[in-house]
């Protein structure tokens, strides 16, 4: 790696020109209008509301599912508009709008958030039946688009809205806003996006332009107790301030455990509730689930990590038993460790359903479209993706991906794009950590800044943690002394010895006296050409 060596007006410029030179605001969101069909699918909704006929929402079951399906709720609750909704049972009912589901709507006009660009068969019953359907979705669209009222989509090809990576509940945030402009009524839009900036972070958005905007004004909200299920979060599982990665590991997990072991609705009617005891009554059962989740996700990891092959590009295992629901999190967790895309089935009865992720530059959505026509079902978008299969295509299914992997994902040339450059200790300070904090919430395009020091000197380490699963080290470079730690460490590092480092810096606040020190991701060979 050929990187610069930094300071802190450096790393200002290197992190300002991740937002193109600008910091969008609440002020900067384009107009709903300017999706493709918007206008036309908010003038059926009213239509449907003043002739009274029945109205079903059709959401999805994982956070941004969730989150676009409560933001709807709420908005007819709060009108007074009846509204039938379904969130699909993994388990019972499969993905989306399907032909199962469908079976127990009677409706005049049908509307799914978060699902239904796929959904050819459905959107055939759909005319069949007379039954309108308005889809709003953000995946990436197939050669076919389903048959359907109106579609609202950001990345159909003809939509002149700017920003195509968004999630569901973005586009249910600006369903509403055009729904209430046509019904005339006055609403409080940006109370809504406490809610949205949940999906934004568990869906792994790109965290700039809008969505910074969006997810900066949500959290502000969700940090002003305004909301009984906060209330209830913070008293029931002791969280104090909400950010970026209090969503990502603690409440979308939590959100995600209730869809992927019972029924995705306890998790809307635990953002939807009335006051904070009945919020802490759905939290205890959510806790339970997401414990349980937990547990699963272990034991399924490790199984799954025995059946990964070392010389595949591309890995794609398959248990039985394996929980269907969990699936997603393990591939998650092994394209992290292999530093491979993933794709984990669980199989019964002849079919293999599962999910995948996504590593460094693989666009793992166009990577599974070279294997759509041995796919039963299919979807997704860069980073992850569903799929089901029957089980006899599981070997050639692999092989074909291992091959397209080895043509198309070039990670073996992957840089860390969050790495920006060689820092000497002496430029370490609270000034600097402050100007960094300026660039947050960090995640997805905008991830942490992490840094390479060389030839540090290692003067004191030991091992720390319940099972001694971590060391703290004293490092030296230069004239500085600075404290790290690494998690989860394998190394064995000896005081004395002289290494390469990558980090990220932290804020170290005890007995009234404050300190930088590192969090270690990385120890590297000292002659390392960087």
């Amino acid at each position: 790696m050929n990187l610069p060596l930094l300071n802190k007006e450096k790393i200002f410029q290197l992190l300002f020109k991740r937002f193109n030179g600008r910091f969008l605001t609440l002020k900067d969101l384009p107009h709903p209008n300017t999706f493709k069909d918007m206008t036309k699918a908010a003038k059926r909704v009213v239509k449907a509301i003043k002739n009274g006929e029945k109205i079903t929402l059709i959401g999805d079951y994982d956070v941004d599912g969730v989150v676009a399906t409560t933001i709807v709720r709420k908005f007819f609750n709060d009108i007074g508009v009846d509204l039938d909704w379904i969130i699909p049972n993994r388990f019972r009912d499969g993905y989306g709008i399907n032909a199962k589901i469908l079976e127990r709507v009677e409706a005049n006009l049908i509307i799914t958030v978060d699902n239904g660009i796929a959904a050819l068969e459905a959107g055939n019953i759909c005319k069949e039946k007379g039954i309108d359907l308005i889809i709003t979705d953000h995946h990436n669209i197939g050669t076919t688009l389903p048959q359907a009222f109106a579609i609202v989509n950001q990345k159909q090809s003809d939509c002149p809205f700017e920003f195509k990576e968004i999630c569901g509940a973005q586009i249910a945030w600006y369903f509403i806003a055009a729904l209430s402009k046509e019904l005339k009524v006055k609403y409080d839009l940006k109370g809504l996006l406490a809610y949205v900036a949940l999906a934004i972070v568990a869906d792994i958005m790109p965290l700039n332009g809008i969505n910074r905007a969006m997810l900066l004004a949500g959290m502000q909200l969700l940090n002003q107790n305004l909301y009984p299920f906060i209330e209830a979060l913070k008293e029931l599982n002791n969280i104090k301030t909400i950010d970026s990665q209090t969503i990502g590991f603690y409440i979308a997990p939590l959100l995600n455990s209730a869809g992927r072991l019972s029924d995705a609705a306890l998790a809307s009617e635990f953002l939807l509730s009335q006051t904070k005891e009945e919020a802490i009554i759905l939290l205890e059962e959510l806790n339970s689930f997401n414990n349980e989740r937990k547990n699963l996700e272990r034991k399924i990891t490790t199984e799954a990590l025995k059946l990964a092959s070392s010389t595949d590009d591309f890995i794609l295992v398959k248990g039985r038993g394996w929980s269907e629901g969990v699936v997603g999190i393990v591939a998650a967790r092994l394209a992290q460790k292999l530093k491979k895309p993933v794709v984990v089935v669980t199989c019964k009865e002849g079919i293999c359903k599962g999910s995948g992720r996504s590593w460094g530059n693989c666009d793992l959505f166009t990577l599974m479209q070279e294997a759509s026509t041995l796919f039963e079902k299919f979807g997704g978008h860069k980073m992850a993706i569903g799929v089901s299969f029957k089980e006899t295509k599981f070997e050639e299914i692999k092989h074909l991906l291992n091959q397209k992997a080895k043509e198309k994902c070039k990670n073996k040339d992957f840089i860390d794009d969050a790495i920006l450059g060689i820092l000497p200790f002496s430029e370490i300070s609270l000034e600097l950590f402050e100007m960094i904090k300026k660039f947050e919430p960090f995640g997805e395009a905008n991830p942490t800044p992490k840094f390479i020091s060389k030839n540090v000197e290692v003067l004191f380490v030991a091992s720390v943690g319940k099972n001694n699963e971590h060391k703290r080290y004293k490092l030296k470079e230069g004239n500085r002394i600075i404290n790290a730690i690494e998690f989860r460490s394998n190394s064995t590092i000896e005081a004395g010895q002289k290494i390469d480092i990558i980090y990220t810096l932290a804020k170290n606040e005890f007995n009234n006296e404050i300190s930088i020190d590192l969090y270690i991701e990385e120890l590297i060979n000292s002659s390392t050409n960087c």
